[in-house]
């Protein structure tokens, strides 16, 4: 049956549903592997279009659906690059290190994944982590990063 796991391949986000008492039901899973094998940032018309293809049940409003209650519990990160679409990206587990920022290019709209940290950079972000929260009486438990510009392709020597 399409969207179910053989024995032995559970998906960390398996036990992330029964935590929070959802049922990990056929669409649900198909939309996690989805953004699971995907590369890009994905609207949530490039899901559907995708989801179709293996489970053509599925409606729009139902992605729409899944995919808010994904970013509830978590296991999903929503994006506005400002394009008017919102993009959506798999929450990795705790032992996998994905956690990046996003350089995203004003005239073509390209997305770069940055994921180099320099230790400077690094310190810097948990410095300031540290003294909003306690500015604010804040507990953050996640935060997002994005930097609007030109790319290579589009500046040229205009930097």
């Amino acid at each position: 049956m399409p969207g179910r796991c053989r024995k032995g391949a559970k998906k960390w986000w398996h036990n992330e549903f029964r935590g929070c008492g959802y049922r990990i039901t056929i669409p649900r899973q198909i939309i996690l592997e989805v953004l699971d094998k995907s590369e890009g940032h994905l609207s949530a018309e490039d899901i559907f279009l995708k989801v179709h293809k293996v489970y053509p049940a599925i409606g729009l409003a139902t992605v729409y659906r899944t995919l808010e209650l994904l970013v509830n519990m978590g296991l999903v990160f929503k994006f506005d690059f400002g394009d008017g679409r919102a993009r959506y990206e798999l929450a990795r587990g705790a032992k996998e290190p994905s956690h990046h920022h996003h350089l995203i290019c004003t005239n073509c709209g390209r997305i770069i994944d940055y994921t180099d940290f320099i230790d400077e950079e690094i310190e810097l972000i948990k410095k300031t982590e540290k003294e909003l929260s306690q500015k604010y009486n804040f507990a953050i438990k996640n935060h997002t990063i994005q930097f609007y510009g030109l790319c290579d392709r589009c500046s040229g020597d205009k930097k």
